[in-house]
């Protein structure tokens, strides 16, 4: 009987000791979202004022995190003390795993999204413009709202990745991110855009064209700019930079006021129409050097969703997005800058 008690006994303690440490593995949220609070804040009175609990609750949970880890944390030779090499490893990999359980939270609440009748839709600022109100009317009286946002692609696949977005059109076409679908929409082609009475005869190469009409770009910041770069760098063309910027609106108004020529295309020409009638609008190829016409640029759109999150939804928006396009925008573009509607856009691969 003493035997089986001291069996039963020993056998609890051993369970309880490991339980002990199985529970104190690792630390749990609160004291990770302490440490990080600690390192960003720069001071324990900052981050307690941060996270609104006391000096002394945040340095008992830096204690409880230091002696959980048997390692000091904090250089407290210094005034405020200060994370060490340890403390900053720490803090790299604590805000990795506040940031990936706030993703796995939205990610579970996302499962159940294609049920709900609101989905959060952001698009390039051109697109936005331009296809946006199209989608939101053709979505009206439907079980489906849209809320649309607009902005930069490189902030647009942030949000997508930070789950802040349901789906982005972007001209991403590669994903970093695991279970991100990409689709094609469609690729839109580069055109040469001139003052309304610029002349074209004396001009060969797009070098000798800013030689008589300043070149006003896209910015460098941006992802169109880049891809304007990249063409004339490729071409071998030295263009000054003397104006660029962020958006198509500003560009424009210089074009149209005679005052230079752009490398735009026709969702950007359109999303600013108020200045069409003060321009002329030139394919690439109407240019040439050494004797040979340039090349064609394109850039393509792509609705970017993740996987297995919101049923058939994303096909739904591609279809509807391809639609608009072709059917209505692209024939209202072509119609406003004397095109051909089948060179304002296309369904095959691009050329750049």
């Amino acid at each position: 009987m003493r035997i089986a008690m001291l069996k039963s006994s020993l056998s609890h303690a051993i369970y309880t000791a490991m339980n002990d440490v199985v529970s104190g593995r690792y630390p749990d949220w609160e004291l990770l979202e302490s440490w990080v609070a600690v390192v960003e804040a720069g001071s324990i009175s900052d981050a307690a004022k941060r996270l609104r609990i006391s000096q002394a609750g945040v340095s008992q949970r830096v204690k409880a995190i230091e002696s959980m880890l048997d390692t000091v944390l904090l250089d407290r030779s210094t005034r405020p003390a200060r994370p060490n090499a340890a403390g900053l490893r720490l803090f790299e990999h604590a805000t990795a795993i506040l940031q990936s359980a706030d993703q796995m939270v939205e990610s579970v609440r996302n499962v159940t999204r294609a049920k709900r009748v609101v989905v959060r839709l952001g698009a390039v600022d051109s697109f936005a413009a331009t296809v946006g109100p199209i989608i939101i009317k053709a979505l009206t009286g439907t079980s489906q709202q849209i809320r649309l946002w607009s902005g930069i692609t490189p902030t647009l696949d942030a949000l997508l990745d930070a789950r802040q977005l349901d789906m982005a059109v972007t001209t991403t076409g590669v994903s970093s991110t695991p279970g991100v679908r990409r689709q094609k929409l469609f690729s839109e082609p580069y055109y040469v855009v001139l003052p309304k009475e610029a002349a074209l005869d004396r001009f060969t190469s797009l070098t000798e064209l800013s030689r008589h009409l300043r070149f006003i770009r896209y910015s460098a910041r941006s992802v169109i700019g880049q891809h304007v770069d990249a063409y004339l760098m490729a071409h071998t063309d030295n263009i000054e930079r003397t104006c660029e910027f962020d958006a198509t609106d500003p560009m424009l108004s210089l074009v149209a006021a005679g005052l230079g020529f752009a490398i735009t295309t026709p969702l950007c020409i359109w999303q600013s129409r108020h200045f069409v009638p003060e321009l002329r609008v030139v394919p690439l190829s109407g240019f040439s050097r050494h004797g040979r016409p340039y090349e064609p640029l394109s850039r393509t759109f792509y609705l970017s969703s993740r996987e297995n999150e919101l049923g058939n939804m994303p096909n739904e928006m591609h279809d509807l997005l391809c639609r608009a396009y072709e059917k209505q925008v692209a024939k209202d573009i072509a119609q406003a800058l004397s095109l051909n509607p089948d060179h304002v856009f296309s369904f095959g691969l691009a050329s750049d």
